[in-house]
């Protein structure tokens, strides 16, 4: 997806976590956000925020429906470039048709990861199908690291297997967790599962102690930590912890979305849909995007691409040593 905020911030990396071995959650609030160009629809955002940036390598967390589409068009995000990121898709409900610039042409389904890595520059194209009733689901962007983040394109779908543990329901699209691993390469280490939470069970699940989590509720209220999440609210916990517990405090199934990795240590740049690490690398990705080079060409869109939103007036500064927003 394309980000299409007003004002496209400049953002720093996140904290590694709180240097304790007692979990402590920080609760983030979604704000709403159109994506898209003209025929916006509207997401919420978790992720960044004033009061976090990342969870890992992870940089954007947009959370969509249930939208009837009858009611809203559904989505169409015309052709739009991204570098220095990898693009993560996952449904609940509905049908989405992707195209790229590698000559990808896919549909994403519920249960089914779509990654597509930008690395050096791709565009691709987002249109819910005519089958498509329901739209629900997430959109998740993940920053690459300086080794890797020219990378080529590249273009991955998984079907993960669910897997059965006390009181849940686990799908494991990226990472390791409930015994169950991910094919999928990832160029730092990450987690990304949902799970199915049966009415008022109590989960505890096994967790890399280097890692920092966020956990996005999609229905349900969700205790993590001792801490009640609500719909659509992102709890982060910080390095330290082996163990997870969540409790569905409702008297029907609740869905949550759960992300982990390695605190993300690198200095960073990031506006609109491009990932460097000064602003000059922002400046010449925008105007190869404005010029028609470096990204390709998605066929097969009906409609003209988005338009590069213009730069802000004062140079975009990498931020480093993973300090918070102020």
């Amino acid at each position: 997806m394309s980000n299409i905020e007003r004002d496209p911030t400049e953002l720093r990396c996140g904290t590694s976590g709180h240097g304790d071995h007692v979990p402590k959650v920080d609760v983030l609030s979604a704000r709403d956000v159109p994506l898209g160009g003209p025929r916006a629809m509207t997401v919420r955002r978790t992720l960044p925020q004033r009061a976090r940036t990342l969870i890992g390598a992870w940089c954007f967390v947009d959370h969509y429906g249930p939208d009837d589409v009858a009611d809203t068009d559904g989505m169409d995000v015309a052709p739009h470039p991204h570098t220095g990121l990898q693009t993560v898709s996952w449904l609940f409900s509905g049908e989405i048709e992707h195209r790229d610039s590698m000559g990808s042409h896919a549909l994403v389904r519920p249960g089914e990861l779509n990654l597509m890595t930008g690395g050096h520059g791709i565009s691709h194209s987002e249109v819910s199908t005519t089958r498509t009733t329901i739209l629900h689901g997430v959109q998740l962007w993940v920053a690459l690291p300086e080794e890797h983040r020219h990378t080529g394109r590249d273009f991955q779908n998984y079907v993960p297997s669910p897997v059965r543990v006390d009181g849940a329901e686990v799908r494991v699209f990226l990472g390791t967790l409930a015994g169950d691993t991910s094919p999928v390469r990832t160029f730092t280490p990450l987690l990304g599962a949902e799970l199915i939470l049966e009415p008022r069970s109590t989960t505890t699940l096994d967790i890399d102690t280097g890692f920092e989590h966020g956990l996005l509720v999609d229905r349900g209220d969700v205790r993590i930590a001792g801490t009640i999440l609500h719909a659509a609210e992102l709890g982060y916990v910080g390095t330290g912890s082996g163990t997870l517990t969540l409790a569905n405090e409702t008297d029907t199934d609740a869905r949550v979305v759960l992300l982990g990795g390695t605190p993300f240590e690198e200095q960073i740049v990031m506006w609109w849909n491009f990932i460097g690490r000064s602003h000059e690398e922002i400046e010449e990705a925008r105007q190869a995007w404005v010029e028609g080079s470096r990204f390709g060409e998605v066929h097969g869109y009906d409609g003209d691409r988005l338009p590069a939103p213009a730069l802000p007036s004062v140079a975009l500064k990498p931020r480093g040593g993973c300090a918070e927003l102020g």
